[in-house]
């Protein structure tokens, strides 16, 4: 059966949306399981390895099951699953469990990954216009509700396994309910590799979105230490650089399709580095309240759109499957190992020091 495009965009929004939510679910608890456990910052960094490890382990099956059973099956198994481990690291009361857990937690997330995203690309080739990058903003609006929802349960003194339960509940249902209106590509699926070289545009590209993920990653994962150690403002002040670089890559998201549409992907691209590398600099050159949070503004808005453009890019290659473009590429196996790997492990020891 056959359904309008606006009922398969929407779909595929909330299996975005339901994956950003269990990523931002387990983010906003990292510091109450580091508590619970009694982690420092560097034995942290050590153990937020596992999620790397995780990534690099899932990327041939990943890539090989989206190419041979379809990407529908992919997302559905992969998302449920995705909810089931954010469940576990509610439940794990030592290092090793939570690595294990990590791992796992890891390889349902890359997978997830890997089907939305040929799902997005289906999708976009459905409309005259980029739409992409809108996928891509939902993804970040789950970040904020889930962060929002984590901030309650701490404030109201729930432990993260009945909070990771209701993540999880609420994600299986929207599988279940999604399920049937996601694109049934089964049929153009292949039996073949995983992985294909990419040409130099996709290598062009790849090089582009590890730059640009990188500096997503270190906002992700270290923006509040940054602002709690070397910007040191009031207490009520250290996570808004986190939060006005969320805001506005929210918001770059959901203008960054128009944009593309009438500069062109090369433009947007410039555009994108150019606000980057401005906001970094003004971040760490003055590393005053109001300047680093205008900093991490402008970083906010210059990744906010490299990846959907290069996902959108990427899915229309003619040399390498949707499957294989989207998150399987070799460079971003390498931004998945270097951003959570070196940058988790070298900060967790510079901020420690």
């Amino acid at each position: 059966m056959s359904y309008s495009p606006k009922i398969i965009r929407t779909t595929v929004a909330a299996m975005f949306f339901m994956a950003g939510l269990c990523f931002s679910s387990w983010a906003s608890r990292i510091a109450t399981i580091q508590q619970k456990l009694s982690l420092s910052e560097a034995a942290l960094g050590g153990v937020l390895l596992s999620l790397p490890i995780g990534l690099m382990l899932s990327l041939p099956l990943s890539g090989w099951a989206v190419n041979k059973i379809g990407s529908r099956k992919v997302l559905a198994a992969a998302l449920s699953l995705y909810g089931l481990m954010l469940i576990t690291l509610g439940f794990v009361n030592d290092v090793i469990s939570l690595i294990v857990c990590l791992i796992l937690f890891g390889m349902a997330s890359n997978a997830t990954n890997i089907s939305v995203n040929t799902q997005a690309v289906a999708t976009e080739a459905l409309y005259p216009k980029p739409i992409m990058a809108s996928f891509h903003g939902l993804w970040s609006l789950a970040g904020f509700i889930g962060a929002g929802i984590g901030t309650f349960m701490i404030a109201q003194n729930i432990a993260p396994a009945p909070h990771f339960i209701i993540i999880a509940v609420a994600t299986i249902i929207a599988v279940i309910i999604s399920w049937k209106y996601l694109h049934n590509d089964h049929s153009q699926s292949n039996t073949g590799s995983a992985f294909v070289m990419p040409d130099k545009t996709l290598i062009a590209l790849g090089l582009i979105a590890f730059c640009s993920m990188v500096v997503e990653g270190g906002m992700f994962d270290w923006s509040v230490v940054y602002f709690k150690k070397v910007v040191q403002p009031d207490e009520k002040w250290i996570g808004m650089g986190f939060t006005a670089c969320m805001c506005m890559m929210a918001g770059g998201r959901f203008v960054a399709d128009a944009f593309s549409a009438k500069f062109g992907l090369r433009r947007t691209l410039q555009v994108s580095g150019c606000l980057s590398a401005i906001g970094l600099m003004t971040a760490v050159i003055f590393p005053s309240l109001a300047t680093a949070i205008i900093g991490f503004m402008f970083v906010g808005a210059g990744i906010s759109s490299v990846v959907p453009m290069v996902y959108s890019a990427a899915g229309k290659s003619t040399t390498m499957q949707p499957g294989t473009c989207n998150r399987g590429s070799f460079y971003y196996q390498l931004y998945w190992f270097f951003d959570w790997a070196a940058c988790d492990w070298c900060f967790g020891r510079y901020f420690q020091s």
